[in-house]
């Protein structure tokens, strides 16, 4: 079900259309938005375009986070 709902969701980006998404789907975010928020204890705490926050993250909570999905992204 998790995979359907991502296809259709992947499948509206290519339309235009504006869509606000919390997930913990991190690849699909990389892949699919214009502008990521890395949020902890619900503060944002970073934001940007998806290849800086995912490779080259400004805070040490967002690095932390990333690095522990070893092989999935390049973290600077």
């Amino acid at each position: 079900m998790v995979g359907e709902v991502l296809e259709v969701i992947a499948s509206l980006t290519h339309t235009g259309m504006t869509m606000l998404i919390i997930t913990h789907e991190m690849t699909f975010a990389h892949e699919v938005s214009d502008r990521v928020m890395f949020m902890d204890e619900g503060k944002i705490i970073e934001q940007g375009p998806p290849k800086e926050i995912f490779h080259c993250p400004k805070m040490a909570r967002t690095r932390q986070f990333l690095q522990r999905m070893e092989g999935v992204f390049h973290v600077a």
